[in-house]
């Protein structure tokens, strides 16, 4: 069995991390998901847990180089994507993130492609991005990470697959806190 070491990174969340886990040793890691749950839940964690996994020979170990650079944001085939409009994604920013999703992977075999607040795309940007996000290329995977699934575009929300997180409990999240201080 692989390390689950990127795994446990994610707090009170165990069967989100199964059904990652299980995707990436399966080979059935899909072209798009859309993570949803409250801040805090641990949503951009597991974005990262799994590029460390689709990445990394041992399925995620944390521990190697390529963990490493995954987790320090430091990895060419990561992308990390965020609103650059006041309110809204950009087309223009948009579209240079459809060029980058056509170009090959610059040291691991996918690319992985984080969008951050993807409620945020307005119709414009929304459908400059469908046909990527409907179909990208065989070598890249794209989360997208929102707080609530009703205010994402349906358009965008019904081409992933929708991986739900549960609040952390108070309990559990002082418990962190306290341990990493």
């Amino acid at each position: 069995m692989p390390c689950p070491c990127v795994w446990d990174e994610i707090p009170a969340q165990t069967r989100v991390a199964g059904y990652l886990r299980h995707a990436v040793a399966g080979g059935t890691v899909s072209h798009a998901y859309l993570f949803v749950g409250p801040s805090g839940s641990g949503k951009k964690t597991a974005a990262m847990a799994l590029a460390c996994a689709v990445f990394c020979d041992d399925g995620g170990c944390g521990s190697c180089a390529t963990c490493i650079r995954v987790l320090s944001g430091h990895h060419p085939d990561v992308h990390v994507a965020r609103p650059e409009g006041a309110a809204t994604y950009i087309v223009d920013q948009v579209r240079d993130i459809i060029r980058d999703v056509n170009l090959k992977p610059v040291q691991a075999s996918h690319k992985v492609y984080i969008i951050d607040e993807a409620d945020r795309f307005n119709a414009e940007s929304a459908n400059a991005f469908l046909k990527t996000l409907e179909e990208p290329p065989d070598d890249v995977v794209i989360v997208l990470l929102t707080r609530s699934y009703e205010t994402v575009l349906p358009t965008i929300a019904s081409r992933c697959q929708v991986v739900r997180f549960r609040p952390v409990p108070p309990s559990v999240a002082a418990a962190l806190l306290v341990e990493r201080l």
